[in-house]
């Protein structure tokens, strides 16, 4: 099993998850204030593109670390990305 031992890298992934919580939290706000949903899903894609680029940023730091072979980095992508 792999972990994040980079204490630089680990903090930039926290900052980021942080930020992608903020931003659903103003999708919440969006929704309980009735907002357009258009607006919504806008902000829906911009919070799962976030998302999405923190676990290509962790799979990078596998991938760094080279403690996975390459297959298992392959399978981690394919059965989660």
């Amino acid at each position: 099993m792999s972990k994040i031992t980079d204490a630089e890298k680990k903090k930039a992934l926290c900052a980021r998850l942080a930020r992608i919580e903020g931003q659903l939290r103003g999708l919440q706000k969006l929704i309980d204030s009735d907002a357009d949903c258009e607006k919504v899903a806008q902000q829906m894609a911009a919070a799962r593109k976030a998302l999405d680029k923190s676990f290509f940023s962790m799979v990078g730091c596998m991938i760094e670390q080279g403690d996975q072979s390459a297959e298992r980095v392959a399978q981690i992508l394919t059965k989660f990305a």
